[in-house]
């Protein structure tokens, strides 16, 4: 009996035979390289530390909080409830209450979206204007990198609290306004590392072999000397994440930053410090919070520096 194979000839017996086994042969060897594949993919995700996963989670956690807050908890973060002021936790208020009656973790969850905002505020300030700095001083050179490099000495001078607190006063209070002021003092270190990372690359073969191909100033800048400068960079955004959050909180509880009753982080830890011998987790579990993030964001900041490199 004879049979037909993928082109539409007749097989014998044996030729039937040695077809079908190499059809299963063939199946068999896509089977085993997708198992393997599997089996590697495993292998990455075992290799991972579990102090950066926890940090991975920690931040995702935080970020729904900020964008979910109400897939998170059934009460309100500014409205209180009567007659269950300072209550301690239980069942129905799990981190207790504050002094006006409101659940102390809807607050948390709240204000995750305040903090978290500020300090994207605050970074994409620091890398854009910063960035943008090394990259003129980097490139230009002569006069123009020299002065550019005096205001960065300037600003790196003056201790960041103390210039944070001289621009929101100028500025106002507000959650914006002090992710500006501490926006303006990362300025200067994305500055200085955009700019050695610029003087780097534009000393490059490729870059010069850019500028000889008649390649004019605007678009090797753009397309050879930028892409390849921001690495770094994007690294440093990372670290200056954790350092935002804490930064923001600080001027939250030094009172510069969203005015009440809107939950922030560092608010909640100064509004708790008023009674803390009666409820010490109004002013401890937001600090908790604090350092819980800001040390996941130093973490997986940290891993993207051990890729790089």
């Amino acid at each position: 009996m004879t049979s037909l194979n993928t082109t539409g000839r007749s097989l014998l017996p044996n030729d039937a035979l040695l077809f079908e086994r190499s059809s299963t042969a063939t199946n068999a060897h896509h089977t085993n390289k997708a198992a393997s594949s599997a089996g590697r993919r495993l292998a990455i995700l075992w290799k991972i530390p579990i102090g950066l996963a926890l940090s991975w989670f920690v931040m995702a956690v935080v970020v729904l909080w900020a964008l979910l807050p109400g897939w998170f908890t059934s009460h309100s973060g500014t409205v209180g409830t009567a007659r269950q002021q300072l209550r301690a936790p239980s069942a129905e208020h799990w981190l207790g209450t504050d002094a006006l009656g409101r659940d102390l973790l809807a607050r948390i969850i709240y204000g995750a979206g305040n903090s978290l905002s500020g300090a994207f505020v605050a970074v994409g300030v620091g890398l854009v204007v910063g960035t943008a700095l090394g990259l003129v001083a980097g490139s230009a050179r002569g006069r123009v990198d020299g002065a550019i490099m005096r205001g960065v000495d300037v600003l790196l001078s003056i201790p960041q609290l103390l210039l944070s607190l001289s621009i929101v006063i100028l500025l106002g209070f507000g959650t914006v306004n002090a992710a500006i002021a501490v926006g303006v003092t990362s300025i200067a270190s994305f500055a200085r590392l955009a700019r050695s990372e610029v003087v780097r690359v534009r000393a490059s073969d490729y870059v010069e072999a850019a500028f000889g191909s008649g390649g004019t100033f605007f678009r090797v800048l753009l397309r050879h000397i930028l892409p390849n400068s921001l690495t770094s960079v994007i690294a440093l955004a990372a670290l200056q994440f954790g350092s935002a959050i804490l930064a923001i909180s600080t001027l939250g509880f030094l009172g510069y930053g969203a005015p009440p009753p809107t939950p922030e982080w560092g608010l909640l830890i100064a509004e708790g410090r008023n009674y803390i011998a009666r409820a010490w987790w109004l002013t401890a579990v937001p600090g908790v919070v604090v350092i819980l993030v800001v040390l996941s964001a130093n973490r997986i900041s940290q891993s993207f520096g051990k890729v790089r490199t």
